[in-house]
Parts: structure tokens; C-alpha cells; sequence
């Protein structure tokens, strides 16, 4: 069987993720490294800095990663767009730092870098679209509002599930996150669950099953955060202002 030539193979390959796509898988490793702690804190055993210090070098260096990957778009200067790569430096710094600290330190120091580096992706996608850039995502129309949300708090790591007396329940913040709408996105592989990987919900409880998006999640979250809103029918300063007084009363007497 002749192989196929070399230049097929080229389109098997999938494509690279884009820098919207970038921070959220950040996010998903903030978590899973917010989680490890978690267990660990957890145990009845003493640990110590090495217990996490790979996991965090880890996440600063995908961290930097996301950087470059925002400075790459060539994006013009905004203050948000310095603001988010700023705040990515911090992320970086932070996780770096809490590779020499204990688990209880280092925990505290990457506690907010999930969200933070959804509210970066958040920010990166307003910017694209703002711009209307060539790389600015398609957005997916099958996703109904609850998905969204629903999509936007397993990204944040807000969303985990577990089982009790046979039946499974999801934890959340709000907006709330239903096991439905859960079932929903993992039919359409959206979202998965990965089994004990999160704190228990209570002091000797069984570890909970942390909820992720999947590769296909992830691209269809960052193809509507901030979608903009409905463009007005007419454009800024063109409504007409209201006659004085004095003028309409002219008008009605005419």
C-alpha cells in the first residue's frame, strides 16, 4: 500500500491553541494544581516545599508560555491589554514563589489564579472582538445561557461532583451549575469529571470529582466569552434631541 505523501499528513495536524485557548487551559492547570494542594493538606501526613515544587514551576512556565502567546498576536497597546499581561506576570511570580513555601502558603498564593486567568481569557476575547482581529473566535450558537454559565464556572474551578445515598449532586457557586445541565455538557463532550481529584465536602469525607472542560469545551467557551452586545439601529450621537419648549409649542400651534 503506497503511503500517503508527506504533504497530507500536514492537515491531520491539529491546529494550535489560540491565546484565548491558552489561558483557559491555564486555568484548568491552576486547578488541578489548587486541587493536589488541597488533597495534600488533607492527609495526615508531613509535607514539605518539594511535595508541589515541580507542579508550580509547572504552571509559571505555562504561565510565561500564555504570555508570549498574547504578545505574539501583535495586539495594539490598550490599557487592559497591559493591565491583563500584568497580571499574568503576577500569576508567574506567585506560583514560582510558592514552589519554595509549604503547601499551606504555597495554597494561598495560587488561590485566585484559576479565575484570574479566565478573567485574562475574558479580557483578551473583548480586545479581539473590539478589533474585529483575523483571530478573534467563531462563536458556537449551540450553546444556550445556562451552558455558558455553566461552561464559564467549571473553567473558573468552581464546579465539582460527588454522589450520596446513590444519587450525584454537583457543587457550585452562582450562578448554580445543575447535575442536568452537567449531563449536557459531558453528552455533547464538553465537560468530564476526573474522579477524587478534589477536597472532600466535609472534614473525613470522601475526595469529590472535579469537573473540567474538555479540549472541545474549552474551544467553545472561548468562542462566546464576551460576545458584544446588539449594535444599536442608529449610530452614537445621531438621535435627534427634543425641541425646547418654546419650539414645540410653536409647532402644536401651527
Amino acid at each position: 500500500m503506497t503511503p500517503p505523501p508527506a504533504e497530507a499528513l500536514l492537515f491531520e495536524v491539529p491546529p494550535p491553541p489560540t491565546s484565548i485557548e491558552r489561558l483557559l487551559h491555564l486555568a484548568d492547570q491552576y486547578t488541578q494544581h489548587n486541587d493536589a494542594l488541597d488533597l495534600v493538606l488533607r492527609t495526615t501526613a508531613t509535607s514539605g516545599p518539594n511535595t508541589h515544587a515541580d507542579s508550580a514551576l509547572r504552571t509559571a512556565a505555562s504561565t510565561q508560555s500564555a504570555i508570549k502567546a498574547i504578545q505574539g498576536e501583535r495586539l495594539y497597546e490598550s490599557v487592559e491589554l497591559t493591565e491583563t499581561v500584568m497580571r499574568l506576570q503576577q500569576l508567574a511570580f506567585l506560583s514560582t514563589a510558592s514552589a519554595d513555601l509549604r503547601a499551606g502558603t504555597a495554597r494561598q498564593l495560587t488561590a485566585l489564579a484559576p479565575e484570574a486567568a479566565v478573567g485574562c481569557a475574558v479580557t483578551l476575547a473583548t480586545e479581539m472582538r473590539r478589533r474585529r482581529w483575523a483571530s478573534a473566535p467563531v462563536a458556537d450558537h449551540r450553546l444556550t445561557a445556562v451552558q455558558c454559565d455553566a461552561l464559564t464556572q467549571i473553567a473558573r474551578g468552581h464546579v465539582v461532583a460527588g454522589s450520596s445515598l446513590e444519587r450525584e449532586f454537583t457543587r457550585s457557586r452562582e450562578p448554580k451549575v445543575l447535575m442536568s445541565t452537567l449531563r449536557a455538557l459531558e453528552s455533547r463532550g464538553l465537560a468530564e469529571r476526573s474522579a477524587d481529584s478534589a477536597h472532600p465536602a466535609y472534614v473525613g469525607g470522601p475526595p469529590q470529582d472535579r469537573v473540567r472542560l474538555t479540549e472541545t469545551g474549552i474551544a467553545s467557551l472561548a468562542s462566546v466569552l464576551e460576545l458584544p452586545p446588539a449594535r444599536p439601529s442608529a449610530a452614537p450621537g445621531t438621535t435627534p434631541r427634543p425641541l425646547p419648549a418654546a419650539a414645540q409649542a410653536t409647532a402644536r400651534s401651527r
